[in-house]
């Protein structure tokens, strides 16, 4: 059986096809040109062997990202692990918003960073950024990622709940927060629930604007006057947390759709009265 073959055990065609031509343009450097001409069946004896047991371990349900060790966001590679989320392409549009409303030299706080691209994208763009997070794994990976993508970020540990703590004055805060109730995870893909953090994925289903509130409230005391905040959110929470910011004070309150016409984003500004 070969490796599209072993794929389609688990995913359709497409997808199959996807997977195979990032694995051999990541780990073996070959395009799509390069497959077309049939170079993927000259590999090496060594090569063949990596390619199998990678496409192994994909067929199983690890995410090709894990297995591969990095994502693209924004046109960079970032490196990824267990520890934290894999970058999302929607998140790539929370990052526009950011740069469409806010000047580059002004002041932005990454709240949950996981493997900082939001951070480090905004960073590069010419933003000073300081991005906090609950977990120490995070934090090293988003350090390395900085390191490696020649970013400059302040990075800060600490709990999301408890982000008084931290006297940062910003410009913009930007957030993509836990934001999956607890009883969605018996609707969610095995390589999702299975293999990415939970710490980063849910909120209890009590209390789903958890983090918006949390969040918003720490705007209300360290944003400038005029200042913005950007959530990215469960569509079904979106005009909850657009609700909520309003009730919080904030003005200009709007709901922004992603690529896929979902209710994706939420951002809004504090204006003094």
């Amino acid at each position: 059986m070969n490796a599209l073959q072993t794929l389609q055990q688990r995913y359709d065609s497409g997808e199959a096809r996807a997977i195979y031509e990032l694995v051999l343009k990541q780990r073996f450097g070959l395009s799509r040109t390069d497959i077309l001409l049939g170079k993927d069946t000259t590999l090496s004896a060594k090569d063949k062997e990596e390619l199998q047991i990678i496409i192994d371990r994909v067929a199983k349900g690890e995410p090709v990202q894990y297995v591969l060790g990095c994502e693209e966001f924004c046109g960079r590679t970032f490196h990824v692990n267990p520890d934290v989320l894999i970058p999302r392409p929607e998140t790539q549009l929370l990052v526009e918003l950011v740069k469409q409303n806010v000047a580059p030299g002004n002041s932005v706080l990454d709240v949950g960073t996981g493997s900082g691209c939001i951070a480090i994208t905004l960073a590069l763009a010419g933003y000073k950024v300081t991005a906090i997070d609950v977990s120490d794994e995070a934090l090293a990976i988003a350090k390395q990622n900085a390191e490696q993508l020649g970013a400059d970020v302040e990075f800060v540990k600490g709990d999301i709940i408890q982000c008084s703590m931290f006297n940062v004055q910003c410009s913009a805060i930007v957030s993509n927060p836990p934001y999956i109730c607890e009883s969605e995870a018996s609707t969610m893909e095995e390589h999702v629930l299975g293999y990415e953090p939970h710490l980063a994925l849910f909120v209890p289903d009590d209390d789903p604007l958890l983090f918006y509130r949390v969040i918003a409230d720490y705007g209300r005391e360290h944003l400038c006057d005029g200042g913005h905040i950007f959530f990215e959110v469960n569509s079904a929470y979106a005009k909850q947390v657009g609700k909520l910011l309003k009730q919080k004070g904030y003005k200009e309150t709007k709901i922004v759709n992603d690529q896929y016409e979902k209710e994706r984003f939420v951002w809004a500004r504090k204006i003094q009265d």
